[in-house]
């Protein structure tokens, strides 16, 4: 009976009760428990390290696909100029275009006075000739063509230019009628016969002519041709043919 008998450690009632810290009890009051709950929860950096790596990779093939489309645009640019430029540069070898250009063969002034408000009115009879110095383009002059002269930087007149077709190395010849009314009338009397007092009138001729170009069968889209020829007269007298002592005319073109 006394080998059945166990001996028991005697308990302190006085003593502190023993305490562990609260990680500690929770660890060993969970036993085997907490160990599988450390493993279904990992730490809180590990677990997000997979979001982190996934969302780069999906801006990297973002920016991969962006960066293709810029390459294919630029290169289906730069293609689309290269054909642009070669059939230019081909029909250009081709055709030889040159600009048309004109040339004023004579003036005469019907009328030029000073009117009862003061303003002067004037009215030239211009004839002009037309050169279409291509051999494979033909040239069509369309409706609002104008002509004009000018004193210093007073427009004395304006007349309008005939819609007429021009073939290869076509040469038409063309009379104007200008007319216009100008303020400041007496002014600028006094100084046009202060200036046929030395024979040697200076007027400017602008030419402003709207043409459209044919490629053989093809009709070009229409484009402006500008022109200015300075002329030195000796007169403005009326109804004479005035003589022109110097003409210097530059023509370009514009699209």
């Amino acid at each position: 009976m006394g080998d059945n008998q166990r001996i028991h450690p005697a308990v302190d009632v006085e003593a502190p009760p023993l305490t562990a810290p609260l990680v500690l009890r929770g660890l060993v009051a969970s036993g085997k428990g907490s160990s599988s709950l450390s493993q279904q929860q990992p730490p809180l950096s590990l677990r997000t390290i997979p979001a982190v790596m996934q969302e780069s990779k999906l801006s990297q093939t973002t920016s991969c696909c962006c960066c293709k489309c810029i390459c294919w645009t630029v290169g289906l640019l730069v293609l689309l100029l290269g054909i642009v430029g070669a059939t230019a540069g081909v029909l250009y070898l081709v055709f030889k275009p040159k600009i048309p250009n004109y040339s004023v063969d004579s003036l005469r002034i019907s009328d030029l006075r000073l009117n009862f408000d003061m303003t002067l009115y004037a009215k030239f009879d211009v004839k002009i000739t037309a050169k279409n110095p291509n051999k494979k383009i033909g040239i069509y002059h369309e409706k609002g063509g104008l002509l004009s002269v000018w004193y210093t930087n007073t427009r004395l007149c304006q007349g309008s230019i005939p819609k007429f077709h021009q073939g290869h190395q076509n040469i038409t010849k063309l009379d104007v009628s200008l007319t216009g009314q100008t303020q400041y009338g007496r002014t600028l009397m006094r100084k046009l016969q202060e200036q046929q007092q030395t024979g040697r009138i200076p007027l400017d001729l602008k030419i402003d002519a709207p043409v459209s170009i044919k490629l053989g069968r093809l009709k070009l889209r229409k484009v402006r041709i500008l022109g200015n020829c300075l002329l030195v007269v000796n007169s403005l007298s009326t109804n004479n043919l005035i003589s022109i002592k110097a003409s210097n005319c530059k023509f370009r073109l514009k699209l």
